[in-house]
């Protein structure tokens, strides 16, 4: 059984120091919306819809290709108009955002049609014709773990974006990203572990 996150070295980070990597194009299955995610109806809608196609697809794989693979992590893309709303204000009810699960590369975009009409005659994906197949290239990154509740990350976000960035020379490019190493369903907050990415290029 192939698994993503013991093969690309994107999905090891470390506490207490920020690390410049480069992350492989990924393709995804995503969905977007808007809003705080601990509210938005949107937010669990999405989770709804993207968890039954990710394994729909690995059961798909095993069977029609004989390939199999462990579902991936959740992970999210952030971004708003004032990035401040992630470091200091912590507006979660202006967040954008794009959650999504990586997919093998050998899933295509047959599959994941094959996928969504098994899913659909189950009835219980509520966004389902909002699920997309995207690769995403983020190539130069710097990221860390955070250790610990969501709502702690913003020091370690304000010391990213302020300091170490430009410190190395770097400027920011692409959206604000995370990787929830942790199951919030099963984990006690102080035992969460989150990557958080931020894409970057030389300033």
């Amino acid at each position: 059984m192939i698994d993503l996150k013991k093969e690309i070295p994107a999905y090891g980070a470390r506490r207490g120091r920020f690390d410049v990597v480069t992350v492989p194009p990924l393709h995804y299955l995503m969905v977007d919306g808007r809003g705080d995610p601990n509210t938005a109806p949107a937010h669990a809608d999405a989770l709804a819809s993207l968890y039954p196609m990710a394994y729909t697809l690995k059961f798909l794989s095993r069977r029609e290709l004989g390939r199999d693979h462990t579902v991936m992590p959740l992970e999210g893309l952030w971004w708003a108009d004032d990035m401040s709303t992630f470091t200091s204000a912590r507006d979660k009810a202006r967040w954008s955002w794009t959650m999504m699960i990586a997919v093998p590369d050998w899933i295509t975009t047959d599959h994941v049609d094959a996928a969504r009409e098994q899913v659909a005659r189950k009835g219980t994906a509520p966004v389902l014709d909002a699920v997309r197949h995207e690769l995403l290239d983020e190539g130069l990154c710097v990221q860390t773990l955070h250790v610990g509740p969501y709502d702690d990350e913003g020091p370690v976000l304000a010391a990213m974006h302020d300091e170490f960035i430009p410190g190395e020379g770097l400027r920011m490019t692409g959206r604000h990203h995370e990787v929830y190493l942790g199951d919030p369903r099963r984990s006690a907050p102080e035992r969460l572990r989150t990557i958080l990415r931020q894409p970057v290029a030389r300033a």
